[in-house]
C-alpha cells in the first residue's frame, strides 16, 4: 500500500471518528440497565443475613436465566421491599436525682412542711378510725355468753328397752346393725335395756355385770358402743335392778342396802367398758333410804376421772306426774334428767300442760329438764295419743326447754298391740308385717317429719338453749316461743282441739307475719309460706313451727 492510501484511509477513520453516533437500539439499552440493576441487588443481597432475602417461591431455574425485570415484578408479588431505615438517635434515660441532690431538695422548708403536713393527716385518720371502731363495739348489741351444756342437752335421747322387739335377730348385735339407721334420725345418746341378768324379785340371784344371754352377751354390747360412738352417738346403759319384778325396781327395803352397794362396784365395772351414763328407776326409793350410798353412787357416775374425763350423765325414772312432785325430786336426788310422767295426756289439756312446763322451767335450768311422753312402762306415743296426733306431740317434745326422750318407734308412729314392747316395724318388714300401703307412707311421714326436727334443733340455738316465753294458752290450745341473743326465733303453736282454732298474737316480741318452718298438715300452712301472727288459723289436731329474725 503507497503513501496516499494511507492517508485516505486515516482521514476516513477520523471522519468516522468525529461525525454523532447513530441512536442505539431501544431494548438493548433496556436489556444492559436492567442487567446492571440485578448485580447492584445481588450485591447487596450478599452482604444481608440469609434469613432476610425474599422469598420468591420459584424453583431452581434451568436454562435461560428471566430478565432482571421479572425478578423484580416477582419480588415485589412476595411483598418484600427492601427499605433502609435510618438509625434513631438514643434516646436519654432519665436517671433521678442522685443522694447529694435528694438531700439539698428533702431539706428545702417546702418540702419539709409538706412532710409534716402529710404525717399529721395520717395519725388524724388513724385515730379516727381507732374512735370509729371503739363506738361501734362500745354501741353494738353484747351477745349473751353460751350457757354450760352437755352432750345429752344437744338431741334426744332414744330409748330401746326390749332388745329383742327391736331387731329381727333379737339381740345386741341388731342394734349395733341398725347404728347408722338412728344416726340419720340425729338422735344423741341410746338408753339401752336393762339388760344385766335380774330373775324377778329375786334379789340374791342379780348379777349386775352379766349380760342375759337371751340379749346377746359383752362382746355384742361393746361392739354396740364402739359403732355408736363411731356416729357420736353415747350410750346410756339402764341398770334398774328389779326390772323384770313386781316388788318394786329396788326389791323389798331390807334389799335397799345390799343391792345399793352392789350397784357401786357394778357401776365402775359398765363405766371402764365405755357406757356414758347410767339410768335408774325408782331413785327417790335408794335416795331416801340410804342417802349416802346414793351419795356414793352419784360422786361414781357423775364425777369425771383422769381415764374418764367426759361427762357421763344420771338419768332417774319416776312414776310421779305432779310438777311439784318431780321438780322436788330433780333437786332432792340432784339427777342429771329426770323422766317423769308430767305430759301423759290422762286428764291434763292444754292449760295444765303450759302450767307444768313454765313452773319446771321457772324452777330449774333447762338443761336438767328431760320431756318423755309414753316409755317402759307406759307403752308408745302413737297408743297414748291416737295415730293422728303423733306429729304435734313430736313437735312438742322437740321444742320444748330440755332434753326430749323418746321410745323407740315413736319416730314412726308405731302402736302397741297387745304388748307395751310391739315389734319395730322396719322397711325390710313391709311383706312380713302386711301392712297396706297407706300405712307405710304414713310411718314414712312421721319420720321425715322427726328427723328434719331433730335436725334443726341440733343446729338453732333458740330451741337448744333459748328462753322460754309463754306466749298464749287455753283448754285446747298453746303457744310458745323460743328466743336466744341475736339468733332466728321460734314460735310454736298447737291446736288439740277438734274444730279449727284462729289463734291472735298481738304481742311487742312477735312481728306482723312469721314463716312457716313445719306443720303437721303441710296443705293447710305449706313450708316457707307466710302468715300473719293476727290471724294465726290452725285446723283441727294441728301445730305449726314459725320463725323470724331478729330486728334489734
Amino acid at each position: 500500500m503507497n503513501t496516499e492510501e494511507t492517508n485516505v484511509d486515516l482521514k476516513d477513520a477520523e471522519t468516522k471518528d468525529a461525525q454523532p453516533k447513530e441512536a442505539a437500539d431501544p431494548a438493548q439499552v433496556s436489556a444492559d440497565a436492567d442487567a446492571t440493576e440485578a448485580d447492584v441487588s445481588e450485591a447487596d443481597l450478599d452482604q444481608e443475613e440469609q434469613e432476610k432475602q425474599p422469598m420468591t417461591g420459584g424453583k431452581d431455574q434451568g436454562g435461560d436465566a428471566p430478565s432482571a425485570g421479572a425478578e423484580v415484578a416477582g419480588a415485589e408479588k412476595n411483598g418484600s421491599v427492601k427499605l433502609k431505615i435510618p438509625e434513631e438517635a438514643e434516646e436519654v434515660k432519665f436517671t433521678g436525682l442522685n443522694k447529694e441532690e435528694l438531700l439539698r431538695v428533702a431539706g428545702t422548708p417546702g418540702w419539709v412542711r409538706t412532710r409534716w403536713a402529710l404525717l399529721v393527716v395520717f395519725w388524724l385518720g388513724w385515730l379516727g378510725m381507732l374512735v370509729g371502731a371503739v363506738l361501734i363495739i362500745l354501741q353494738a348489741p353484747r351477745c349473751r355468753d353460751l350457757p354450760a351444756t352437755n352432750w345429752w342437752n344437744e338431741g334426744p335421747l332414744y330409748q330401746i328397752g326390749n332388745i329383742q322387739a327391736f331387731t329381727d335377730t333379737r339381740n345386741l348385735k341388731g342394734v349395733e346393725q341398725k347404728v347408722g339407721s338412728l344416726s340419720q334420725l340425729k338422735v344423741r345418746g341410746l338408753v339401752v335395756g336393762p339388760i344385766h341378768v335380774a330373775p324377778a324379785d329375786e334379789a340374791m340371784n342379780l348379777r349386775f355385770e352379766e349380760v342375759s344371754p337371751e340379749v346377746g352377751n359383752l362382746e355384742q354390747f361393746k361392739g354396740l358402743v364402739q359403732a355408736a360412738h363411731k356416729k357420736g352417738i353415747s350410750v346410756v346403759l339402764d341398770l334398774t335392778p328389779n326390772y323384770q319384778g313386781s316388788s318394786g325396781p329396788w326389791f323389798s327395803n331390807i334389799s335397799v342396802t345390799n343391792v345399793a352397794e352392789r350397784l357401786k362396784s357394778a357401776l365402775v365395772f359398765w363405766l371402764n367398758e365405755g357406757v356414758d351414763g347410767v339410768q335408774l328407776s325408782g331413785v327417790e326409793r335408794v335416795a331416801s333410804v340410804v342417802p349416802s350410798l346414793w351419795a356414793d353412787i352419784r360422786v361414781i357416775v357423775q364425777n369425771g376421772t383422769d381415764d374418764r374425763p367426759n361427762k357421763r350423765v344420771l338419768i332417774g325414772v319416776t312414776e310421779h306426774s305432779s310438777a311439784e312432785d318431780v321438780s322436788a325430786l330433780l333437786s332432792f336426788t340432784g339427777v342429771d334428767l329426770l323422766i317423769s310422767r308430767v305430759l301423759l295426756p290422762r286428764n291434763m289439756d292444754a292449760t295444765d300442760r303450759a302450767e307444768t312446763v313454765q313452773l319446771l322451767y321457772s324452777s330449774h335450768n333447762q338443761t336438767k329438764l328431760a320431756w318423755s311422753l309414753g316409755g317402759l312402762g307406759d307403752g308408745h306415743l302413737a297408743s297414748l295419743v291416737g295415730p293422728a296426733l303423733v306429729k304435734l306431740h313430736q313437735l312438742l317434745l322437740l321444742t320444748l326447754p330440755g332434753t326430749p326422750v323418746v321410745n323407740y318407734g315413736d319416730e314412726i308412729g308405731l302402736i302397741d298391740k297387745g304388748t307395751k314392747f310391739p315389734k319395730m316395724l322396719w322397711e325390710s318388714d313391709e311383706e312380713l308385717n302386711g301392712t297396706v300401703q297407706e300405712e307405710r307412707a304414713e310411718r314414712l311421714s312421721c319420720r321425715s317429719f322427726f328427723r328434719s326436727l331433730s335436725e334443726l334443733r341440733g343446729k338453732e340455738r333458740s330451741l337448744l338453749f333459748g328462753d322460754f316465753l309463754l306466749l298464749s294458752n287455753s283448754s285446747s290450745s298453746l303457744v310458745y316461743l323460743r328466743v336466744w341473743d341475736q339468733s332466728k326465733r321460734y314460735l310454736a303453736a298447737f291446736n288439740w282441739a277438734e274444730d279449727a282454732a284462729v289463734l291472735q298474737l298481738n304481742n311487742a316480741a312477735l312481728p306482723l307475719r312469721a314463716e312457716v318452718v313445719f306443720s303437721t298438715n303441710s296443705s293447710a300452712l305449706p313450708a316457707d309460706s307466710s302468715v300473719d301472727l293476727a290471724n294465726l288459723q290452725l285446723g283441727p289436731g294441728q301445730a305449726t313451727l314459725l320463725s323470724f329474725p331478729y330486728t334489734g
